[in-house]
């Protein structure tokens, strides 16, 4: 059994053995794509990022079959679902691979990302709050169970942010920064006083954004492991927000835990995370290392297939409506 993921930067692939009912990987594989850099503000994916995906999905599917693995549940995040040509692009990778690749709405990553966590973090975290910084979105949710209770999907990606506060200034001015947060409280307001309301006893963070900031804020490198409990603090990360909007991006990739590809968006994911924290009253948030894939893994063992065939069973290649846009609007309809 695998998952591809087809990401801003890389498409990862998963082979997990799922024999005991826990998706336990036994070989992942990345190939680098660096869809960011090369989609511009128009969000339109360039003839040749097309081909790039085309090869990388093409390699990823081959190694799935390598290794014994059924087709991948693939799936692709805001970069593409995100694109005006995105018909366009999921025709040349169905055509050109074989691989039917869906698109998911923002607020089913945000159930799919809870439901990993929830297995990871298990019972005893209780209620449950989670924030994902993708590239394109950020997505918030909080349960009492295996799903989630309320979940949302906000324009606050580090990418999208990045590109439209503090494009051509490095580092960016103090005002560029102020206009920044002033945008995310703004857009963060409603939610932030749902997740207040509930009351999560846990709050958990995921994505490779809050994995950069928590070991840059003091956090065990991953070489130690995902067993290795890392956490990060509303202060700490305020400092590396700080710390952060006083360099240039070549210093900031220099930084513990700061990727190069990443360093130019590390700012606008630090603001982000900080803001998200501050306004719904969590203090600390522990870091976990399963996320969406795993969440993806785990309703098709939990669910059956029949699930996964409604979700990327959706997108026609014709229409230029989400894949599962029935599914977000009941996922949405919690919001109320």
């Amino acid at each position: 059994m695998s998952v591809m993921d087809v990401g801003a930067n890389a498409v990862r692939l998963v082979v997990v053995d799922a024999e005991d009912g826990v998706p336990l990987p036994v070989h992942t594989a990345k190939w680098k794509v660096r869809l960011s850099e090369q989609v511009g503000p128009s969000g339109v994916i360039p003839e040749e990022s097309v081909g790039q995906l085309v090869s990388a999905v093409s390699a990823a599917a081959a190694t799935a079959r390598r290794w014994g693995s059924a087709e991948p549940l693939a799936f692709a995040t805001t970069v593409v679902r995100s694109a005006p040509n995105r018909i366009d692009v999921l025709r040349s990778i169905d055509e050109e691979t074989g691989v039917r690749l869906c698109t998911l709405p923002g607020e089913v990553e945000a159930e799919l990302t809870f439901l990993g966590a929830r297995r990871w973090m298990g019972w005893r975290a209780g209620p449950l709050a989670l924030f994902d910084i993708g590239g394109g979105s950020l997505e918030v949710a909080f349960g009492r169970g295996r799903l989630p209770d309320y979940v949302a999907s906000l324009p606050l990606g580090a990418r999208r942010l990045t590109r439209e506060f503090f494009d051509g200034e490095d580092p960016p001015s103090e005002q560029s920064v102020k206009e920044l947060r002033r945008k995310v409280r703004h857009q963060l307001r409603d939610v932030a006083a749902r997740i207040r309301w509930e009351g999560p006893r846990t709050a958990v963070a995921t994505s490779r954004t809050f994995q950069q900031l928590a070991r840059l804020g003091g956090a065990a490198p991953g070489r130690h492991g995902p067993f290795t409990t890392r956490q990060l603090s509303r202060s700490e990360l305020r400092e590396c927000r700080d710390r952060l909007a006083a360099l240039p991006a070549s210093e900031r990739a220099r930084l513990p835990g700061v990727s190069a590809p990443r360093a130019v968006q590390s700012l606008a994911g630090a603001i982000v995370g900080h803001t998200a924290m501050k306004l719904t009253g969590v203090k600390t948030v522990t870091i976990c290392p399963w996320a969406i894939r795993e969440g993806v893994l785990l309703r098709h063992m939990e669910d059956g297939g029949a699930w996964w065939a409604e979700v990327s069973g959706r997108e026609t290649l014709t229409t230029t409506q989400p894949a599962v846009e029935p599914m977000a609007l009941r996922i949405a309809a919690l919001q109320n």
